[in-house]
């Protein structure tokens, strides 16, 4: 089977996004599926605006779709919403191939949030973009429930799982640690204004308050909190050893759709703090391994109080063998919607309607 992928996230990014894409790709190519991944890389680019991290490919419907043509795909996953999602799409639907998208980030709330206004044309766009797709890839069942409410509901589970290897307890305690007042309480991720930091750092806590990850707020934050530590981005074992020396995982973020931190910290035995929101809810949820309230100080506390091995269990759960099958099932779900509905078309059509450029609402 060759499967083209289209994502305007890539290395080097470093985020959920390209971990998720780059390990699930990897499992198929292992199963045997020819793989070619469009990717800003291959163009040239400009900065997001607000996001300099990632890059806006220069890129039309003609060019990527020769590259899926010349790759002779059999299948079409698009992953993101940007330039090259775009461009990928008007490909396909001008030449009525059917596709697969997923939806990994909240981005009408991230608008939102950064520039504080509705996020309901955000959602009109999302609804549009998606709308065609055979399946939408989603992380989590409240995701789903969420997409279909806005009128997307060709939605099929794709989980996300965790590098046990990697990402365990006993691992030696990090140079940056030393000295550090106990409870140390970790956060990692993008540092930016939709994943609500300083709801986390404003709180008067006991212990040590512990920052991983860069982003357009880092400055800010740094200057506005001299007492947290601010590690800025970790890969590797550098991010494994700040995960397993911390004592707990504080996640503010009311946006994430799954959010792969979470099952990062709790495989290296942290449980987790979190508010009560679709991402905590899904991955954590009544599990044992954190606790979530919208006070999330409470949540603090009282996740202070569970064993790092009840984390440590909940996390062996989320397996990327069954992420990447979750995938594969979606893919090949939607090859077959796409050849039933070709048998029952009427035969003597010559011409393919053309899509309308925007939704009524």
């Amino acid at each position: 089977m060759r499967l083209a992928v289209v994502s305007d996230a890539w290395a080097p990014q470093v985020n959920g996004v390209v971990r998720t894409l780059r390990t699930t790709l990897g499992l198929l190519e292992a199963r045997g599926w020819d793989v070619l991944t469009i990717t800003p890389d291959r163009f040239a680019s400009l900065p997001c605006p607000t996001y300099p991290e990632i890059r806006l490919a220069l890129a039309s419907p003609g060019r990527v779709g020769r590259m899926i043509e010349a790759f002779g795909a059999d299948a079409l996953h698009i992953a993101t919403e940007g330039p090259l999602g775009l461009a990928a799409r008007a490909f396909a639907l001008r030449r009525g191939r059917a596709f697969t998208t997923s939806f990994h980030t909240r981005f009408p709330d991230y608008v939102a949030a950064r520039l504080r206004i509705s996020p309901a044309p955000g959602w009109r766009y999302l609804r549009w973009f998606h709308g065609p797709a055979r399946r939408v890839l989603v992380a989590t069942p409240s995701l789903a429930r969420e997409l279909a409410e806005q009128g997307l509901r060709q939605t099929r589970l794709w989980s996300r799982g965790v590098d046990l290897a990697q990402f365990r307890p006993g691992l030696p305690l990090p140079d940056a640690y030393r000295g550090l007042a106990r409870p140390i309480l970790l956060n990692v991720g993008r540092v930016a204004v939709e994943k609500n930091l300083e709801a986390f750092l404003s709180l008067d806590l006991p212990g040590s308050k512990v920052v991983v990850g860069d982003g357009p707020a880092l400055a800010s934050l740094r200057a506005r909190y001299p007492d947290v530590l601010f590690l800025g981005a970790l890969a590797g074992e550098a991010l494994a050893r700040a995960y397993a020396g911390a004592d707990l995982f504080v996640f503010p973020s009311r946006t994430d759709t799954f959010g792969l931190v979470l099952v990062e910290a709790m495989a290296s035995g942290l449980p987790v703090a979190a508010f009560p929101v679709p991402g905590p809810l899904d991955v954590v949820g009544d599990s044992g391994a954190g606790v979530l309230d919208e006070a999330l100080g409470l949540a603090i506390a009282g996740a202070l109080r569970i064993p790092r091995a009840a984390a440590v269990d909940h996390a062996q759960g989320f397996s990327w063998e069954a992420a990447a099958s979750q995938f594969e099932a979606g893919i090949m779900e939607s090859l077959g919607d796409a050849r039933e509905r070709r048998a029952a078309a009427p035969q003597n059509l010559s011409v393919i309607p053309k899509e309308k450029n925007r939704p009524s609402g």
